[in-house]
């Protein structure tokens, strides 16, 4: 998993509306790079609106959210309609940028392993730089807590 300090990998994938959006895109603001499992899970559904709940107030920091899953175009569509989500939601089907941030890692899961996105976070700073890494993040609280970050 990339580390704080660590430039962040460029990337370009397509979002809910099949239009590509690329890191480099938000040059000069703070990213806050989201990684999740799967949309329209428990999880991933707490996650995604904690966010939503405090987006005009990450805005206001001078950041934007940027979920990424394995999920396609469509069902990213869905989720994002479904639950009103003001952020982009990429879709990475070859886990390719997954992979380049270091979060598709071997998971257990009753008495399973298999390889998967572990949720995790990556607030990135107007240079590209990432200031703050979230390995494991706790869905629930999540968003207020990045809020706090970006406010530090």
């Amino acid at each position: 998993m990339l580390k704080i300090g660590d430039k962040a990998p460029d990337f370009t994938l397509k979002n809910e509306e099949n239009q590509d959006i690329a890191l480099s895109d938000f040059k000069g603001k703070k990213v806050v790079l989201y990684f999740y499992p799967k949309d329209n899970t428990p999880g991933c559904t707490k996650e995604a609106c904690s966010f939503r709940d405090v987006y005009d107030d990450i805005l206001e920091a001078g950041a934007v959210v940027i979920g990424i899953s394995k999920d396609s175009v469509k069902a990213h569509k869905k989720f994002k309609d479904k639950y009103e989500l003001p952020f982009y939601l990429l879709s990475d089907p070859e886990h390719e940028v997954i992979e380049s941030y270091g979060v598709w890692q071997e998971k257990k899961m009753f008495g399973k392993v298999y390889m998967g996105i572990v949720r995790s976070t990556f607030i990135i700073d107007k240079d590209g730089i990432i200031e703050k890494v979230y390995p494991k993040v706790k869905p629930n609280e999540h968003g207020e807590e990045i809020l706090k970050a970006l406010n530090i």
